[in-house]
């Protein structure tokens, strides 16, 4: 109770901080005696004029206002406007303060930050004299913090100590009293609380130690760092466990009998070969008038996920499980990840399908959307599937190739109406038991991968396109849509500069097929991957809305995600409401769902950078066994102060110092991106194959070094 009237009276401070901003912004330049205040905010009496004494008092010592003369005050600020945003930090230099109030976001100098960190929630008050194309200001305070713990390596000396955060956007060393070090040693991996923030810009945060997670440098002590960092559970609480151990996996008639048998249709999953859970499955018949009937089945994890449920809160909460490159960080317990909801070969098991009849050449004649019960007769691995489309011999075979022609069929004509082809590669460890990476390869995707990613999107397509249709009063119902925008033109222009030094151009009137025509021209040509990852930076994400915008890069007028609910929380809330729908339920609170769908997309963001620190950290951990070795690269980025280069059999970059260049002084071109000799005149530009020498692996910041040995 206590807590919940010091929150009020929290909430009320701010608010009464809050007009008084406003007033001073309204009338630049004024100041005021807290009785003049008191007057233009109606606040009257003695105890009122007091207790506004005392908060301009306090605003000065958070550095919000300045007092002119005892008593007597003005804005801090060099002050155009106040808005409340929230911290982006770009770099060490300046951060963006994020904002609904205003239409750009607004420029922050590290020395005008007031030490707000990232994710921060702020108010920031423009500069009146800046008139660049982007508005500039300071941070006047600090409404709330995003994060007080951290977690960093800790430097021990002889009277104190520091925490250096593995957080690239936490810019300041977190200083550590000598009392309160405890048992930590040099050089171990430890999480921070900040018990005090500074209040000068030159002065770090103070902090004291929460837990030691061991030495540095350490698999799982390093793992255990990028969970906390990403702020990602080690586990799931008893009560959830509990909780979904409890679940019943009884299917009774009366369940049966409510849904559409697909048992006797053949049907199987085909997954890489190290999967556990499987939440999609294919059928495929024969129909008497010469069409196939292909049944896209997804687990009805909504079946045993009730709401209202601590097993619902939990995935809402995780939004998506996350895959680092030792461990899945899963969204559902085991029980149901692995288990209830997993579509395992030779058992009856609960679905949400997606059935097409469709002709010979791939055109939809029907479609159904409904619950189903399934019971797939074989669980495929990639390989085993692609060794059946190559050779067309084994079980199912023909099933399968019947399959991979349809999908052929759907692939063109999607293309063909302007999705975009560009794949970038990925990379996969083969790991030791103690985590040390033997072994990193680019995954391959090939027909069969394809094959089930081309059923995968029908679905999703055609989900969305069903709600979309299903209207209300003439208005869509709300719905969860995957949207990606148009790319940002700044950063296509940006893009199209680039790739046209090296003779590629994107036409900006048909972007999806200039992009297309680039991707097929990259194939197997080394510098396709870094070509085509900076082409896939320069477009929009995807993110979840309620907001029936098309999706860019699929070229899809309505696009969803329904076909992955055992690891993302969007395809459960699709599948409750395209059930609701069915159902002729009327349309849910739209705000209701932005706000899940807004969760839902930062949740997987965090896991996407969550998933990225891994894989780096093992990319430097297993060049550190390489120290002294020799490979081929190419040229992935130029600055001035150094060469970035990916070695084309592993994907890991790293990079050669200018200065450690000693046949000539190279000076960096930025026009043409290159480098050039001032004496001998070489070139090396982006895209060049060099052959580099790795000469050091830093585990702590998560870099490598070569030396340039011959372009």
């Amino acid at each position: 109770m206590k807590k919940r009237r010091d929150n009020r009276k929290e909430q009320v401070q701010n608010k009464v901080i809050g007009k008084i901003l406003d007033l001073f912004r309204q009338q630049q330049g004024a100041f005021f005696n807290a009785k003049q205040l008191s007057r233009k905010l109606n606040y009257r009496g003695k105890q009122n004029i007091q207790r506004l004494e005392q908060t301009l008092c306090d605003m000065e010592l958070e550095g919000l206002l300045v007092q002119i003369e005892p008593g007597t005050f003005r804005l801090a600020a060099k002050s155009g406007q106040v808005f409340v945003g929230v911290v982006d930090f770009v770099n060490p230099r300046f951060a963006f303060i994020v904002t609904e109030e205003s239409d750009q976001d607004i420029k922050v100098s590290i020395d005008d930050l007031n030490n707000a960190l990232n994710g921060d929630v702020v108010r920031v008050a423009t500069f009146s004299h800046k008139h660049g194309p982007r508005p500039e200001g300071e941070v006047i305070e600090i409404i709330s913090r995003s994060k007080t713990e951290f977690v960093g390596r800790i430097e021990i000396n002889k009277n104190f100590a520091f925490v250096i955060p593995d957080n690239k956007k936490m810019h300041s060393d977190i200083f550590i009293p000598k009392e309160k070090v405890g048992k930590a040693m040099n050089g171990d991996k430890v999480i921070v609380k900040v018990t005090k923030w500074p209040d000068k810009k030159d002065k770090n945060p103070v902090g004291e130690l929460v837990q030691v997670l061991g030495e540095a440098g350490n698999h799982f002590v390093e793992m255990h760092a990028i969970l906390f960092e990403f702020e990602l559970p080690l586990k799931f609480s008893n009560s959830v466990e509990k909780f979904a151990n409890n679940i019943s996996d009884e299917i009774t008639k009366e369940e049966i009998s409510k849904r559409k048998d697909f048992r006797k249709v053949t049907t199987f999953t085909i997954d890489p070969v190290d999967a556990k859970d499987f939440d999609d499955a294919l059928s495929l018949k024969k129909l008497e008038n010469g069409n196939w009937e292909i049944g896209v089945h997804i687990a009805d994890v909504t079946h045993y996920v009730k709401e209202d449920t601590i097993l619902e809160k939990e995935a809402y909460d995780r939004a998506t499980s996350v895959y680092l490159v030792d461990r899945v960080v899963p969204m559902l317990p085991e029980r149901l990840s692995n288990g209830l909801c997993s579509l395992r070969p030779n058992e009856d098991k609960l679905t949400f399908s997606a059935v097409f009849e469709m002709d010979e050449n791939a055109h939809i004649k029907k479609e159904w959307f409904g619950r189903t019960i399934i019971h797939s007769d074989r669980r495929f691995a990639y390989e085993d599937a692609q060794e059946r489309i190559e050779t067309k011999e084994g079980d199912f075979a023909e099933e399968i190739n019947v399959l991979n022609d349809l999908a052929l069929k759907l692939r063109s004509q999607r293309f063909k109406n302007g999705s975009i082809a560009f794949e970038t590669v990925e990379v996969k460890f083969r790991l030791a038991e103690d985590g040390t990476p033997l072994e990193v390869v680019p995954k391959v995707r090939k027909e069969a991968h394809k094959m089930i990613e081309d059923f995968m999107l029908l679905a999703n397509k055609k989900v969305a396109e069903f709600i979309f249709n299903k209207k209300e009063n003439n208005i869509p119902k709300t719905f969860v849509y995957r949207v990606h925008d148009n790319p940002d033109m700044d950063k296509l222009n940006a893009f199209n500069n680039f790739a046209a030094k090296f003779g590629y151009q994107v036409d900006l009137g048909n972007i999806a097929q200039s992009l297309n025509k680039i991707s097929a021209d990259l194939e197997d040509k080394p510098e396709g991957n870094v070509l085509q990852n900076l082409a896939v930076r320069a477009m929009s994400k995807a993110v979840y809305t309620t907001d029936p915008r098309a999706h860019f890069g699929l070229a899809f007028p309505h696009y969803s995600h329904f076909t992955s609910p055992i690891r993302r929380y969007p395809d459960m809330m699709v599948h409750r409401l395209l059930q609701h729908y069915l159902d002729g339920g009327k349309s849910v609170d739209e705000n209701e769902y932005e706000v899940m769908c807004k969760h839902s997309s930062d949740r997987e963001k965090l896991a996407a950078e969550a998933e990225r620190a891994s894989i780096k950290y093992k990319q430097v951990e297993f060049m550190k066994s390489m120290i002294g070795e020799e490979f081929e690269g190419l040229v992935s980025g130029l600055t001035d102060f150094g060469i970035f280069v990916e070695i084309i059999s592993t994907k890991c970059e790293g990079m050669v110092k200018l200065a450690s260049l000693t046949d000539d002084y190279y000076d960096y071109d930025p026009d043409n991106y290159r480098i050039v000799g001032k004496k001998n005149k070489k070139i090396l530009s982006f895209g060049d194959k060099v052959t580099v020498k790795v000469v050091r692996a830093d585990m702590i910041n998560r870099t490598i070094d070569f030396d340039m040995i011959e372009f």
